[in-house]
């Protein structure tokens, strides 16, 4: 076969600087007449027609079109406005010591009704339209589930031998009491915080529950931050705040059966199903994932991600979080293992730099600060919400923890963790504002509440000295 060589080259010697010159003329003329010119007339045409109305887009303007041939690059657009003020507010709050979740929530409060469409509202919502605002929310829940997940594979059940004793007590105790307390408030601040229509139970279970929450994500955001994860203190935290949670979310079950007036057996259900899940991620996840832990096949990861994404659908659809479904299903997978690291490397840096900042933003989108106004009666209410819920939970985590054999370090810093409510609360009060059991003001202070008691966690950390003892006294065992 011939070889090609240069035109008017027959020995294949490199062309002339004038015949390279002369080529690109060419090329130049043949691209405008035969490529531009065309492309021109095309559009010249179809915008002709959809002037006059005579082909298929009849009857739509040249915006709608505009707006919807833009519609993904709408999209991007929000989440590189959400991303990169997340990460604005967060080195700025990680420069006050405060955790970087934190400033995360606040980016959403900023860019949503609170602030951004308070002062700008058509700003606002260009740039963040309700539909794109959807959109963001599938990417929240796949960033969460997929951190607590990591957060459930990077936890050491080794840490707790000898002090689950301690992790039940304390999960119940910081549950039982900030419930009673909030359900106390409730009784005087019916009369006046309730929305018209809902009963004194339903409202009183519901501040109760509320109260109660912990963060179990925001948790483990502050305790990856502070170096405390993989610490006896972060085992048994975790442990406690994942208890804590499933109990919040059956009572949250037993509110949304009553308020819904579906019956009591349908929390039952709920209950039965998560136990049935626990236990055949236990009998029959567990060995499968063993056995791979150690394989290198490039199809082990991707059934990792499959099998997560199948538990936190069904703990979802039973009625149950999808965050238990996955912190679940990370406990079971080995950890430190070939596996484990692998899942780990593909995951983490997607989810801490683009999917979680999505989460937190996306609440902090759908939560409108500015209700209680100028009323120092609603304002004397919120103090006293505050008060209670982080005394409440705060409290009754540290005497529990001193009174079970924890030094008061420990205990406090247990109470302060315990205390962190971020975006669990949130989630709860959104529930709660649609299921109309929350007036628009006491959601407001429910708000204020959760940033407050999130702002406490790390200070509250730092207080004592930043050496790590053992959890439990060896006198006090």
């Amino acid at each position: 076969m011939d070889s090609l060589v240069p035109v008017g080259h027959p020995d294949g010697a490199p062309p002339s600087r004038m015949a390279g010159r002369e080529r690109l003329t060419r090329a130049i003329g043949l691209y405008l007449g035969l490529v531009f010119l065309p492309v021109i007339g095309v559009a010249a045409l179809l915008w002709d027609t959809d002037a006059h109305g005579r082909g298929p887009g009849s009857g739509s303007t040249v915006t709608d079109g505009l707006a919807s041939a833009h519609a993904p690059a709408r999209s991007l657009l929000a989440i590189t406005l959400v991303v990169g003020t997340c990460l604005v507010a967060g080195a700025v709050a990680r420069r006050f010591g405060q955790p970087v979740v934190l400033g995360e929530i606040t980016a959403g409060i900023l860019l949503g009704p609170s602030v951004l469409g308070a002062v700008w509202p058509a700003g606002q919502q260009w740039l963040l339209p309700t539909g794109v605002v959807a959109q963001l929310d599938l990417l929240a829940r796949l960033g969460v589930v997929l951190f607590v997940f990591l957060a459930g594979v990077e936890l050491r059940p080794e840490l707790l031998r000898g002090q689950r004793h301690l992790t039940v007590v304390i999960s119940h105790v910081s549950i039982a009491v900030p419930l009673l307390a909030g359900v106390l408030v409730a009784l005087p601040a019916y009369p006046r915080l309730a929305p018209e229509g809902v009963g004194l139970g339903p409202f009183a279970l519901f501040l109760g529950v509320a109260m109660s929450v912990t963060a179990l994500p925001v948790m483990a955001r502050i305790l990856a931050e502070t170096g405390w994860a993989r610490s006896p203190l972060g085992a048994i935290a975790m442990t406690c705040a994942m208890i804590d949670d499933v109990t919040a979310w059956c009572l949250l079950a037993l509110l949304v059966a009553l308020t819904t007036a579906t019956g009591l057996s349908a929390v039952a259900v709920t209950v039965g199903a998560g136990a049935l899940i626990a236990g055949f991620l236990i009998v029959t996840v567990r060995p499968v994932l063993q056995r791979l832990a150690s394989s290198e096949s490039p199809v082990a990861v991707p059934v990792v991600l499959a099998g997560l994404l199948v538990t936190a659908t069904v703990t979802e659809w039973v009625g149950l979080h999808a965050v238990f479904g996955a912190f679940l299903y990370g406990m079971v997978l080995p950890g430190d293992t070939p596996l484990g690291n692998r899942v780990h490397a593909t995951l983490h840096g997607l989810t801490m730099l683009l999917l979680l900042p999505l989460f937190f933003a996306y609440n902090g989108l759908r939560t409108e600060i500015g209700s209680l106004g100028t009323d120092l009666g609603l304002w004397a209410w919120c103090g006293a919400v505050l008060l209670i819920a982080i005394g409440g939970k705060l409290l009754s985590t540290a005497v529990t923890a001193v009174v079970m054999g924890a030094d008061r370090q420990t205990a406090l810093r247990l109470g302060a963790l315990m205390n962190a409510r971020g975006l669990t609360e949130l989630i709860v009060l959104n529930i709660g504002l649609d299921l109309g059991v929350l007036s628009p003001a006491l959601f407001t202070m429910l708000v204020l509440m959760a940033l407050a008691s999130t702002a406490m966690t790390t200070p509250l950390l730092r207080m004592s000295a930043p050496s790590r003892r053992r959890l439990l006294g060896s006198s006090r065992r």
